[in-house]
């Protein structure tokens, strides 16, 4: 008996140790496929690349911005930053120095994206983000507002973004609820908001159910010309209510028709 357990725990050590040895082997392993990101600053392009390549990694040159500290040509920044651990074949980021600033920010203001863009080309920069907004009595297709400013000193980067006044879309409306109004209210209601009525479909609504031997009798509003009017509800809509319309879309109602 005693023999046996030392054969179990001796089994057991050797149990742990594999397991310890293992852990161990994964960690060397996993730990051996990384690198640190070097520091990249004032780098040129190519010295950038051989340390990167010595180090397992990749670089990408991705913007160019101005400095007044780092040369023109040399790495301005880099992402990610020095000392960050990565998997080999990381690819790091770098943007390139443009030097200080040597060029006036041209005044677009006032001028169409075509004009402004050829203004900014010519002065070696480019045309950024282009954003739109609609304002009323502004002349559409031009200009409003630009970053940087015109004639402004210190920036960054070498590109100039603009406001530009669109054309106004369709005039916007919110759908109202028709569900449980009569028909004839709902039809008069959009025909007097504008829109149009593109369909009017029905469903038969049987009568409630009663207690009585005697089937209920509907009632009937007499109509100006003594025929028999049967009254509708609508019971769906399309557009559903609360949605935002133009005047140009088309409304469908459902109704329960009593038979």
């Amino acid at each position: 008996m005693r023999r046996f357990f030392r054969y179990v725990l001796m089994t057991m050590v050797l149990v742990v140790v594999g397991l310890m040895s293992a852990l161990t082997s994964m960690r060397i392993a996993i730990h051996g496929r990384e690198t640190s990101i070097p520091n990249f600053a004032k780098l040129s392009i190519p010295e950038a690349e051989r340390l990167a390549m010595s180090n397992g990694l990749a670089v990408a040159i991705e913007g160019q911005f101005y400095s007044a500290d780092v040369p023109e040509g040399r790495i301005v920044s880099q992402v990610p930053d020095p000392g960050t651990r990565v998997r080999r074949g990381w690819r790091v980021r770098l943007a390139q120095s443009l030097g200080p600033q040597r060029v006036v920010i041209p005044d677009v203001i006032g001028q169409s994206p075509r004009a402004a863009e050829l203004n900014v080309r010519q002065r070696g920069l480019e045309l950024g983000t282009v954003a739109e907004v609609h304002l009323p009595d502004t002349p559409t297709q031009e200009i409003i507002a630009q970053t940087p400013s015109p004639f402004a000193q210190g920036v960054q980067s070498p590109k100039v973004s603009v406001l530009l006044a669109a054309e106004p879309g369709p005039q916007e409306f919110v759908m109202p609820n028709f569900v449980g109004r009569p028909l004839a209210e709902a039809t008069a209601r959009i025909e007097q908001a504008g829109f149009k009525l593109a369909q009017v479909s029905s469903a038969t609504t049987p009568p409630p159910p009663t207690t009585s031997s005697v089937a209920p009798v509907p009632s009937v509003t007499p109509s100006p010309n003594n025929s028999i009017v049967i009254p509708t509800t609508v019971t769906h809509q399309t557009p559903a209510a609360g949605q935002k319309v133009t005047s140009d879309v088309p409304i469908e109602l459902e109704v329960n028709r009593l038979p």
